[in-house]
């Protein structure tokens, strides 16, 4: 192992492999990071403008259903209103013919009362008899044209008792149909009610899905600004950082390797050294003064260094499992609270000593050096 190469290691948080970048060649690994990000954000606009393009076609079909629905059942109510006129007018036309028929019933009585009379008087002559034979003979002649003519009326009331009848029944087959296609329409008509009620629901949640959405709009919307606020302010990091790692590598003038940062979300010390262990180096080992001031040049933020009692209980060993000899320890540390500070961190302090223990598990960029 060199230890005049530095590399300094940034894992992403939600990524399961973490990447790595020297100064000498652009940071590709954020980059690509990043339009994955736009890629995701991207798609997930699609979707939702296409679920507003689906809810939009539902609604305008559910208007265009509530509307038709609307001028079936004002057609069905003009209907029962037709029909409802329709047996009013039948029923006063039977009203109208009941009342003739009744007419002519008297009629037919009262010739009937006349005909028994002319022939009680041509059974029973009284003093009439005496007239002479030729009144006899004309009024006999009367008497029988009188005779035809009432037979006659009395056929043509016959007929027209039996048309009666017939146009009664007719009238009132008629008037059952009536009756029971309004209580079909009427049937019809709380249907419609139901289903309204029911296309209404629909509707309704239907609207509460499209606020639903456009929330989830508005969200993804800040939350890609968000990330795009983010993305700058790490590129900007990023080329702080590069331009301080060659403002410092032209003041050492030394042919250190290069010396990268990563700016990333933090992880604990064995992903931090298995991130080193992936490109072929380790968790960097500070045995002299002049690495430690090196180190301690150019870090913003604390940092994991290859020091840490993880394998030998007790005994704080570096990576390639030499022992401590000298270290930069910061005031009063280490403490080992609790017990379990069993790995090393390097603080971006002024003076050197600015090493400190503390849990492994807790989340920090690394060194790493090959």
């Amino acid at each position: 192992m060199k230890s005049g190469r530095y590399i300094v290691n940034r894992v992403t948080e939600g990524t399961t492999g973490p990447q790595t970048e020297s100064s000498g060649r652009k940071e590709k690994a954020p980059m690509c990071r990043g339009r994955r990000c736009l890629v995701l954000m991207t798609v997930c606009l699609g979707l939702i403008c296409v679920l507003l393009l689906v809810f939009i076609t539902l609604q305008h079909i559910h208007c265009s259903t509530i509307t038709a629905e609307r001028d079936l059942l004002k057609s069905y109510k003009n209907t029962v209103e037709e029909f409802n006129h329709t047996i009013n007018s039948l029923q006063d036309n039977y009203t109208d013919l009941m009342t003739e028929k009744d007419q002519l019933k008297n009629n037919f009585n009262s010739l009937s009362q006349k005909e028994l009379e002319l022939e009680t008087r041509i059974k029973y002559p009284t003093a009439e008899k005496g007239q002479s034979q030729n009144s006899s003979h004309s009024l006999s002649q009367e008497l029988e044209t009188r005779d035809k003519d009432l037979f006659a009326e009395k056929s043509q009331l016959e007929t027209r008792v039996k048309d009666l009848t017939t146009e009664k029944s007719q009238l009132e087959t008629r008037a059952n149909d009536c009756t029971a296609e309004k209580s079909h329409l009427e049937t019809r008509v709380n249907d419609l009610n139901a289903e309204k009620g029911q296309l209404q629901k629909s509707f309704d949640s239907l609207s509460q899905k499209k606020l639903e959405l456009e929330t989830r709009v508005k969200d993804l919307t800040a939350e890609k600004d968000q990330l795009n606020q983010t993305k700058l302010e790490l590129e900007s990091n990023v080329t702080s950082l590069s331009e301080e790692l060659k403002k410092e590598k032209s003041k050492q003038g030394n042919p250190r390797g290069p010396v990268c940062l990563f700016k990333s979300n933090e992880s604990s010390w064995s992903e931090s050294r298995q991130f080193c262990r992936d490109h072929g180096g380790d968790l960097v080992i500070i045995n002299t003064e002049e690495k430690q001031k090196h180190i301690t040049s150019f870090i913003k933020e604390r940092v994991w260094i290859g020091l840490s009692k993880t394998e030998n209980k007790g005994t704080m060993k570096w990576v390639d499992n030499s022992t401590l000899e000298k270290g930069f320890w910061f005031e009063d540390e280490p403490k080992n609270a609790g017990r379990n500070e069993d790995c090393v961190e390097l603080m971006p302090l002024d003076s050197t000593q600015n090493w400190n223990d503390l849990p492994c598990s807790e989340k920090r960029k690394g060194i790493c050096e090959k």
